[in-house]
């Protein structure tokens, strides 16, 4: 007996058929992202020394330096160590809202994520840490470079305070590690590109110790960021609030 499929109910078997065929695909992107966060930081407290030279071809190279003290993708502060004149300054994060809280300032100042910290690096490239919980990822294609193969994502901000409105994201196929991103603005321009370079031990796993930034649209400006010193912490949420920074000075 055969059944042939009409009208309304060819149209929900056709699109179940799609909503099942699609959903692995989903499923593998986020896991993808997911595997490649871990790797580029701890899933729960830690510290580390951030240390960003910033060059371009008309400019004097400027050096800063950052710790950073961060609880999962929600809870972050960095504090400025160098230069000596802004030691002191230190941004706070909770959820995506983002002060910055200076000594002689009484009251914070709202920031952006977007808003550029230094050089090519904007407040959210170290206000948060991880791409998951911030972007929705898709899978566009498989690359070959240098014989290794490597899943191309694409990831589309959740909306519109996230720092980037969308990345492209190459992902090692084989141990899924970063090797690559490009930033695009809310108008799909290319704005700079990343490295992760610098592999090494550091809290428990093999994470990038060299993230090279370069301006898509200006030619030999970058800003190299190196990451040293990370180690795990218990952080209670009490440090991440208003009250507590004074103690971390």
């Amino acid at each position: 007996m055969s059944f042939v499929c009409t009208g309304t109910l060819c149209c929900i078997v056709l699109c179940a058929r799609l909503c099942f065929a699609a959903t692995p695909e989903v499923e593998s992107a986020q896991s993808i992202l997911e595997r490649a966060d871990q790797i580029r930081f701890p899933r729960h407290g830690f510290q580390v020394d951030v240390s960003i030279r910033s060059s371009a071809p008309d400019r004097q190279i400027e050096i800063r330096k950052y710790r950073i003290l961060t609880k999962g993708n929600e809870n972050t502060v960095v504090m400025i160590t160098e230069p000596a004149a802004e030691k002191g300054q230190m941004m706070l994060m909770k959820a995506r809202d983002l002060w910055i809280f200076v000594p002689s300032v009484s009251q914070p100042v709202r920031l952006s994520l977007g808003q550029r910290l230094t050089g090519q690096v904007a407040n959210g490239d170290l206000a948060r840490s991880n791409f998951t919980g911030d972007y929705t990822p898709q899978i566009l294609r498989t690359d070959t470079i240098d014989g290794e193969n490597y899943k191309v994502l694409e990831l589309n901000a959740v909306d519109r305070s996230v720092t980037y409105s969308k990345v492209i994201y190459w992902v090692n196929q084989a141990n899924f590690r970063p090797y690559k991103a490009e930033f695009y603005s809310l108008s799909n321009r290319l704005l700079k590109t990343c490295r992760y370079e610098g592999y090494q031990e550091q809290a428990g796993a093999m994470r990038p110790t060299r993230l090279v930034m370069e301006d898509a649209l200006r030619k030999g400006e970058e800003s190299v960021l190196e990451y040293s010193a990370m180690q795990l912490r218990d952080l209670p949420d009490r440090v991440f609030t208003k009250d507590y920074l004074n103690r971390l000075q």
